[in-house]
């Protein structure tokens, strides 16, 4: 295993990502509320720029005490990323695909030490 400086901690903005290249792979790392993640930027399903997609809430539906459906609603404890390709969507604590646990992004470690972000490959 080696590991990759992918600059300093306030080069990537909450909310925001960059994608890096190392050994012709792709890794997207992204930033949301204070957390960094890395994937693969390759969607199982068809090849596609997983990370470079938008990253969206889920939308769970709303039920109320007597089981009747209400509507939907964005639950913005879970985010997902959404591949700008086919639009599968993938939880961004874990990379597993929302609709069948079987497709998941490669997951990599994210550390900071000293201001800067390394990436473990």
């Amino acid at each position: 295993m080696s590991e990759v400086c992918v600059g300093r901690r306030e080069d990537i903005p909450d909310g925001g990502a960059c994608i890096l290249e190392v050994d012709n792979l792709e890794i997207g790392v992204i930033h949301h509320e204070g957390q960094f993640y890395a994937y693969r930027n390759l969607c199982p399903h068809q090849g596609g720029p997983a990370c470079e997609g938008v990253r969206m809430a889920a939308v769970v539906d709303d039920v109320d005490a007597q089981n009747l459906f209400q509507g939907q609603k964005f639950n913005s404890s879970e985010m997902h990323i959404v591949c700008p390709w086919h639009g599968y969507e993938y939880r961004l604590s874990d990379g597993v695909n929302v609709c069948d646990a079987r497709l998941r992004l490669k997951k990599f470690e994210v550390t900071e030490r000293d201001g800067h972000l390394y990436v473990t490959i």
